[in-house]
């Protein structure tokens, strides 16, 4: 049972913590941004101000679907974003153009989060079944349970890695778009504020992920 009460806490704090966001950022979308420029057009202009000219801003379908792709070198904004001339889109598409500043700048926590992605797409598909048959065959072979802790390890890591890349990347948009000029005072503080609560969402998931781990390393310690 401790299993499903961590995973609903999980989930419960998730959704709070998502409502809010998407409260947030339907407000800050109704705040017109003084410089009049659109996600796409700030996303541009972060980019050329740090001399990046090999990274595309395109636009992608989707609500809160912004993402930076590293192997395909683009900022992908969702339509709201792309064509959005607000705090909330100038917070997103700054954000996403601190990911490219990051990977043109060698950022060596996105690095390391970069090189474990292969090996995180591999284990996600099999761990819960390795962690599953780990339980049920702790007495047998408690030895399986081991290799699905080492497995789901590798996910926590993933998780507290994603932290300061995320905050990083914020605070990257933030600076830019005060010494950029793009955000007065207060858009820059409904930025600030906005992406503060998309930051929440990755703390949620690292917290969620580090509790499961160690729930399953009871499991295996307490089987002594």
């Amino acid at each position: 049972m401790g299993i499903y009460v961590i995973i609903l806490a999980v989930m419960v704090v998730s959704w709070m913590v998502q409502s809010k966001l998407k409260r947030k950022f339907r407000e800050y979308a109704e705040t017109p941004i003084g410089s009049g420029l659109s996600g796409k057009e700030i996303a541009e202009k972060m980019l050329h101000d740090n001399g990046i000219g090999d990274v595309q801003v395109i636009s992608v379908e989707g609500q809160l679907t912004d993402h930076y792709n590293p192997m395909k070198k683009t900022v992908n904004l969702s339509h709201d974003v792309y064509h959005g001339r607000n705090a909330a889109a100038a917070a997103v598409s700054a954000h996403e153009c601190g990911h490219a500043v990051q990977h043109a700048k060698a950022y060596s926590m996105l690095t390391i989060r970069s090189a474990l992605v292969p090996v995180v797409s591999v284990t996600s598909r099999w761990v819960m079944w390795v962690l599953l048959g780990g339980v049920l065959l702790l007495q047998t072979f408690p030895q399986l349970l081991l290799i699905g802790i080492i497995l789901f390890a590798t996910t926590t890591l993933f998780s507290l890695i994603t932290l300061p890349v995320e905050f990083d990347a914020s605070k990257r948009a933030l600076v830019w778009l005060t010494n950029s000029g793009v955000a007065t005072s207060l858009e820059h503080n409904q930025a600030k504020d906005a992406l503060k609560w998309a930051a929440m969402t990755y703390v949620i998931a690292a917290i969620g992920s580090l509790a499961t781990l160690m729930y399953y390393i009871m499991i295996f310690m307490g089987r002594r």
